[in-house]
């Protein structure tokens, strides 16, 4: 067990760095809705969706719950949802069923490039300059990290 030196006493709630992440990725996730459910997609499908993307429209499940962090339990429903709209398909592995290999659909990719960049959003909203967020985002990244390697 690490030696943590306990503080003095509970801090107020605005100064806890887990409840100012919290309350941005909620407030982050507001501005996202309205474009989002006009494409009929929820944030983690446009996640899914993203990591697809980046892979140039296919991975397994795994690897989406790995660039994700998070189990693939948690992916599969999303990737089911996903199918069920035509936005992916879903084809196991004939060497191994037990992998599910998912890959953009055109329809997938069409509302995929109709999302755009949600980025310029965000700096509208914050008033924060595109490099002071990546400032930012690069500081939420290493603690991440940290905490994973923990």
């Amino acid at each position: 067990m690490e030696d943590v030196t306990p503080l003095s006493g509970p801090l107020p709630l605005d100064e806890q760095l887990c409840f100012s992440l919290y309350a941005a990725t909620i407030a982050i996730n507001r501005a996202y809705k309205p474009v989002l459910d006009q494409l009929g997609i929820t944030y983690p499908q446009f996640l899914v969706l993203q990591t697809l993307n980046e892979a140039g429209g296919g991975r397994s499940i795994g690897a989406i719950a790995e660039r994700l962090a998070l189990e693939p339990s948690t992916i599969t429903p999303l990737a089911k949802r996903l199918e069920a709209a035509g936005l992916v398909t879903r084809v196991r592995n004939p060497a191994d069923e037990r992998q599910v290999h998912v890959r953009l659909t055109e329809m997938g990719k069409t509302r995929w490039a109709e999302t755009g960049c949600l980025a310029p959003l965000i700096v509208a909203r914050s008033g924060m300059t595109p490099e002071r967020l990546a400032a930012l985002n690069a500081e939420v990244s290493a603690l991440r990290r940290g905490l994973a390697a923990a």
